[in-house]
């Protein structure tokens, strides 16, 4: 358990368009902090560092284990996760699967953060 929790990171809104207005290179950031703050409230998992060169290397491969990181840290916690690791199955719709799969993740990272005392930042 960490010894403080992070406020969500930025809206899903402002994500995707700072993905878009940096081609993609917000994308590594958001990934880096995704990873970090699940390895370290989990005590497993990729981390910043591991998730960025995953992503850069072969992407789809986060598309199935953050969610499957995030499911395993809603079952820990007696919660039904509103994710799993066959969500990442959205990659298979080009651009349409890619944002529904980001926003569901968001807001389950989001409504976690919040249950657990974060405050939007």
């Amino acid at each position: 358990m960490p010894a403080r929790l992070e406020p969500p990171f930025y809206g899903t809104g402002v994500v995707i368009l700072l993905t878009i207005v940096t081609f993609g290179v917000w994308s590594l950031v958001w990934t880096y902090r995704t990873c970090e703050d699940l390895r370290r409230y989990n005590g497993v998992g990729l981390g910043g560092v591991v998730g960025v060169i995953v992503q850069i290397l072969l992407a789809v491969v986060l598309m199935f284990t953050i969610p499957n990181e995030i499911e395993g840290m809603y079952r820990r916690d007696g919660r039904v996760p509103p994710v799993s690791a066959m969500w990442g199955l959205w990659f298979l719709l080009p651009v349409v699967g890619n944002l529904v799969w980001y926003v569901r993740v968001q807001r389950s990272l989001d409504d976690f953060w919040r249950a657990k005392g974060a405050v939007d930042g």
